[in-house]
This record gives structure tokens, C-alpha cells and sequence, in this order.
């Protein structure tokens, strides 16, 4: 199986549209990369942006699931492939198998949870692959200010790096350049 961007984001559908287009765009630039899209499998809200994204530009997209969300229906049926899992962890560990690199769109707790690990993984050294933050009108800032206070302040090992980008072009520039 072809490795790909794996893409964290909201479910939620009560954002604004600026991050649907966002999403969406991302996931045309990854299909443009010539790279699949890999994400959660959520048949809403960001997830599913991305994941049309990448298919209406002739991509594909392989969402992961755990078993509780695809039986509970919270699957994409349009996605290219879907791989279900016994669990959230074991989801988080097949995101990162599948991955190139992971960008990490504006999102909500789960987002944060699955930002804060991958980089937590790359400063253990357990992924050595780029993360990007995609920095969508300033929804990252505060974070983005925490980090880097953390990071001055010894808290945070640089080996723990992270990319910043403003726009979808800019993130997966920066995964494909990584490589």
C-alpha cells in the first residue's frame, strides 16, 4: 500500500467555511502530490472535506476507523479503502504507519489529542517524518505561542519539531520537500 499524508482534523460540521475549503483544498493538493490522503474515515465535517478533496482531483483517500465509529455508521463511504481497527490507539499507530508526513488541520479536543502524540512520537524517536501545523486564519496561535514558550523554556527537546504552514499548498510543499 502506498504511504500518504495522513491529515488530522474536526468532525464537526458547526465550523466555518473557511476551514471546509481548507480541508477540501488540502486534499486536492496531497491528489496532486500524486500521494493518498490518509485520515480518520469520518463521513463529517473536516474528514469528509478532505477526504472529496482529494477524490475530485482524481486522488485517493484511505480513511481508518475503529470498529465502535464504523459500527456506529461514522464511516465515509466514498473513501478509496477503509481500515478498521480494534481501537483509538491502534488507529493513531496505523495513521502514522501510512504516513509520509501528518498535517494537522484546525480541530478540536481529538485534533489536539492526535497533534500532541505524533509529536510526542517524533521526540521519542518513533516518528521521523515531518509534522505541519496548518496555521487556517490564525487557529493555531495560541497553541503555536504555547510551543514555542514551552520549547524556549526547556520543556519541550527540539528534537520534537514541527512545521508551521498557512495555506494547503504550503503543508504538503513541505511534506514532499521532507522526503
Amino acid at each position: 500500500m502506498q504511504k500518504g499524508i495522513t491529515v488530522y482534523c474536526a468532525s464537526s460540521r458547526e465550523i466555518a467555511p473557511a476551514y471546509f475549503e481548507a480541508a477540501r483544498m488540502l486534499g486536492a493538493e496531497i491528489a496532486r502530490a500524486g500521494l493518498p490522503v490518509v485520515n480518520g474515515g469520518g463521513r463529517m465535517g473536516l474528514m469528509a472535506a478532505v477526504t472529496d478533496g482529494a477524490l475530485d482531483a482524481g486522488g485517493t483517500a484511505i480513511g481508518v476507523i475503529p470498529q465502535f465509529m464504523a459500527d456506529a455508521g461514522r464511516n465515509y463511504d466514498r473513501l478509496t479503502e477503509t481500515i478498521v481497527t480494534d481501537g483509538m490507539h491502534s488507529r493513531k499507530q496505523t495513521l502514522a504507519d501510512l504516513s509520509v508526513g501528518a498535517v494537522a488541520l484546525p480541530g478540536g479536543i481529538g485534533t489536539l489529542d492526535e497533534l500532541a502524540e505524533i509529536i510526542t512520537w517524533r521526540k521519542l524517536g518513533l516518528y521521523d517524518r515531518p509534522v505541519v501545523i496548518l496555521n487556517i486564519n490564525g487557529f493555531y496561535d495560541g497553541l503555536l505561542a504555547w510551543l514555542d514558550r514551552a520549547q524556549a523554556e526547556g520543556f519541550i527537546d527540539p528534537a520534537a519539531a514541527w512545521l508551521v504552514a498557512s495555506t494547503p499548498a504550503q503543508a504538503v510543499e513541505m511534506i514532499v520537500n521532507a522526503r
